[in-house]
């Protein structure tokens, strides 16, 4: 038995505005049928690899066909005069495009191409990236939409004027913008949590409205009223949203199988008031049956209201009146303190979403920048440059972990250790007899020996040469008063700065110090009490300063503070006893 591959997108026949011609898309070519004989192949467009079409609803035989990338060769949407099949009348070509949506104006002279690929490559969408393009019929136009805010397109529809269009783009909160049919901006409206545009037949209304996982509001705007907002609906979860034909009214229902409960339907009038509503077991679809604008007489389209129908009052006494929220949850530490900007959403004033691909200006988080918030103390958000904000006493002891404390000790033993070595070398031995640079003793020209028995019970600082200290050797002198020569190189200069003590320190025997080392990793009780002491003395601070912004303390953290006293009195004993 013969398999075919059979694809369940392309398959609906397409007809021109008269009905007078269909196509569909098969195998490399759209083929065109007369609407009177669907047995015979009335004309073919060739185009390899064609994958979607879109017919002008327009007066103009147009269509606008779609090729994928292919063996490296870049995508591409051209538009067909029909039956002229033998070149484009305009074309686009880009990357980025495994699939597209066609979106012809009512008119047919433009068409919006919403580009999307399966896969983003940058890694910042699991759902790939989406790119907007223009084309006009006549091949007078083209461009790509540019859209100033990052993130993907969630939905674009044209005015039913066929002068402009919306989209609605970027990371939630999302943001919707009315474009001229050149591509122009126009108006932005506020940004929020949408994903649905929608304009009335008339033209006069747009909705928009977040459905899907959004909580399905709906806002519905005046264009014609220099875009003023008339109401805000909550519509609960629908999957149906359609505007009625005479603009008046809009459609939303709730259906299976996306929803297995709640399903109904409900109609709202523009104003926002509910004006019927019809609960159902199961329902598949419903729409508005089809009807010319023109067909309806002329008048104010938001006045009056009409009366509600008895289900809708019922309705509307079986829905909960929305209480206060009650806010996000916050620890007892952050209660009494503004929301930092990091936390809130961008249409509320907090900090412009980020995508980061290991950048250091971006937090873990992908809002703004880090920053340090001192309790009770206003937000710097804008600093001069190599300015940083103040931070709180001991604050930066506790941020440090204890892996970091561990390793800044490490290394402040080791200091403290070479400090101790170098101390060890002040002990200078006299030469007996002025020498040159060719002239010098076998212990010099050796360089570094180890240290043995063989020294003669001497000290190491006795014993070490000195050409062989690190600090010599990089042409650095050692601090001391008994110093009367700089080592540069190895080579001895007599200082000019005291040329009198250096000749007194030549002539006069010199004894090496008596140092006495103290290991950095012993610390006496004393030192050990006075410690804890300070740490006891931060921490109190801290818990006075979150006082002070209004937080709640605990019993345990009061009686802290109350202990202030008595820890500045054991340290006032500490200091005077050293």
């Amino acid at each position: 038995m013969e398999q075919r591959k059979r694809s369940w997108e392309g398959w609906n026949l397409q007809y021109t505005f008269d009905e007078r011609y269909c196509a569909r898309a098969v195998t490399n070519e759209i083929q065109f049928y007369e609407s009177g004989d669907l047995r015979t192949v009335w004309n073919k467009l060739r185009a390899e690899g064609v994958a979607d079409f879109a017919i002008s609803p327009g007066n103009n035989y147009s269509v606008a066909v779609f090729i994928p990338e292919r063996k490296g060769q870049p995508a591409a949407v051209k538009v067909f005069s029909v039956p002229q099949f033998a070149s484009p009348v305009s074309q686009k070509t880009f990357f980025k495009g495994d699939k597209v949506q066609l979106k012809w104006n009512q008119l047919g002279t433009t068409v919006i191409v919403l580009a999307q690929t399966e896969v983003d490559k940058s890694g910042k969408s699991y759902y790939g990236e989406t790119t907007l393009y223009v084309l006009s019929a006549n091949g007078g136009f083209d461009s790509r939409i540019t859209l100033d805010k990052e993130g993907p397109i969630h939905d674009v529809s044209w005015s039913p004027n066929s002068k402009e269009f919306g989209v609605v783009y970027g990371y939630m909160p999302a943001k919707t913008t009315i474009f001229n049919q050149r591509a122009v901006a126009t108006h932005s409206f506020p940004l929020g949590p949408r994903n649905t545009i929608l304009f009335s037949p008339t033209g006069r209304f747009v909705l928009v409205a977040g459905f899907g996982n959004l909580a399905g509001q709906m806002d519905i705007y005046d264009l014609e009223k220099d875009y003023k907002k008339i109401c805000t609906i909550e519509g609960g979860n629908p999957s149906v949203c359609e505007w009625s034909p005479d603009s008046k009214y809009i459609l939303t229902a709730t259906t299976s199988p996306r929803l297995r409960v709640d399903n109904g339907v409900r109609l709202w009038h523009v104003s926002g008031g509910i004006m019927y509503n019809e609960d159902m077991t199961e329902l598949y679809h419903v729409t508005w049956r089809p009807q010319s604008f023109d067909s309806f007489p002329a008048g104010d389209l938001l006045s009056p209201v009409p009366q509600p129908h008895p289900s809708a009052v019922a309705y509307l006494g079986t829905v909960k009146i929305p209480s206060k929220p009650a806010g996000a949850y916050r620890p007892p530490g952050a209660r009494g303190q503004a929301t930092p900007s990091h936390f809130k959403r961008e249409d509320e004033g907090g900090l412009a979403h980020f995508v980061s691909n290991g950048t250091s200006l971006v937090n873990s988080n992908g809002f703004g920048r880090s920053r340090r918030q001192v309790p009770g103390a206003d937000l710097v958000d804008n600093l001069p440059p190599g300015a940083a904000p103040a931070t709180t006493p001991g604050a930066a002891d506790d941020d440090v972990s204890r892996a970091a404390l561990k390793n800044k000790k490490k290394r402040e033993a080791k200091k403290a250790k070479e400090a101790a070595a170098k101390a060890g070398g002040l002990g200078v031995a006299p030469p007996d007899a002025p020498r040159g640079p060719g002239d010098r003793s076998p212990e010099r020209r050796d360089g570094q020996r180890s240290r043995s028995k063989s020294h003669g019970g001497r000290s190491p600082s006795q014993n070490r040469p000195q050409g062989s200290h690190p600090s010599r050797q990089n042409g650095h002198a050692p601090a001391g008063p008994n110093r009367q020569n700089i080592i540069i190189n190895s080579k001895a200069v007599p200082s000019p700065a005291a040329p009198e003590l250096a000749a007194l320190l030549l002539n006069a025997p010199m004894a090496a110090p008596e140092l006495s080392v103290t290991s950095p990793d012993k610390v006496s009780p004393n030192e050990k009490k006075r410690r804890a002491l300070l740490k006891k003395m931060r921490a109190i601070d801290e818990l006075k300063m979150r006082e002070a912004g209004g937080e709640k303390l605990e019993d345990t953290q009061i009686k802290k503070i109350a202990t202030e006293a008595t820890v500045q009195a054991e340290l006032d004993a500490l200091g005077s006893a050293q």
